[in-house]
């Protein structure tokens, strides 16, 4: 179990171990409610008959009703729904807290609240909701290709890496092209062959702001990184090369997760 899980789980003992103590005084005053009666029965040398059986089937009565209560407060009363994952989960990387869907958590391992290294995340496009569950995959449908409908979004402590704006500014001017292109607002240049970003291109606009760094379409589609900075975490958004004919959508969708992904701000 994850770290809300084991508190959950930790709170759950102690109240059985509560109850428990409550129930072994409760066996202890029904012993001694027995003892008392069985004293009463030797002592009361008047009576005649049976009488001394009232005394039994009352000492008898109350052992039953204590174990009864003990069975009764032993029942166990947490179920599976009190352990379940909560909707948002508050997660701190690189000292900044992020408000994520649990939903959205790629990584059954990051399904939890506290301190992490890095989170692995996806959304629907353009909905931004946590995506279905994959679907099954048979002998008939493997060769299918399946699109990509989502957003991947991976939030990492930086330690102080260079910044996605600096580097946009000092490292990427080295290795591209003169030659630009302009469609749509969106401009494109490409980047040296042999540099270290070979074979992909980077995608700037600036209402709404995208920065983009894309690989060429080959055998396999084109994928696109845009990335933000958040105090000491950085924020990567990967999605298709295709979605660029879509440039603003994916701009704004951008911002949105941003937004949702910090929470209210006090």
């Amino acid at each position: 179990m994850h770290g809300s899980h084991r508190t959950r789980a930790r709170e759950s003992l102690r109240e059985t171990c509560r109850r428990m103590a409550y129930c072994f005084a409760m066996i202890r005053q029904a012993s001694s409610f027995m003892t008392v009666f069985s004293t009463v029965r030797f002592s009361a040398r008047d009576w005649r008959g049976h009488g001394y059986m009232i005394p039994i089937l009352l000492a008898g009565g109350a052992t039953a009703g204590a174990v009864a209560l003990v069975a009764y407060l032993l029942w166990p009363t947490w179920s599976a729904n009190g352990l379940s994952t909560p909707e948002r989960l508050p997660i701190s990387v690189g000292g900044a807290v992020f408000n994520v869907p649990a939903a959205a958590i790629r990584m059954n391992v990051q399904r939890h609240t506290g301190p992490q290294e890095r989170i692995d995340l996806a959304f629907g496009f353009p909905s931004l909701d946590p995506p279905e569950a994959p679907k099954h995959v048979t002998a008939e449908t493997v060769d299918e290709a399946q699109p990509i409908d989502r957003i991947f979004v991976s939030i990492s402590a930086h330690h102080d890496a260079l910044a996605p704006d600096a580097r946009l500014r000092t490292i990427y001017p080295r290795y591209l092209e003169q030659a630009a292109t302009t469609d749509d607002g969106l401009a494109m240049r490409a980047f040296r062959d042999g540099s270290p970003y070979s074979a992909e291109d980077l995608f700037t606009a600036g209402e709404p702001a995208l920065t983009a760094r894309c690989t060429r379409d080959t055998s396999t589609p084109g994928m696109c990184l845009s990335e933000r900075r958040i105090d000491g975490a950085d924020l990567t958004f990967r999605f298709p090369r295709s979605w660029l004919s879509q440039w603003r959508d994916v701009a704004s969708a951008i911002d949105k997760l941003t937004a949702q992904l910090r929470g209210p701000r006090g």
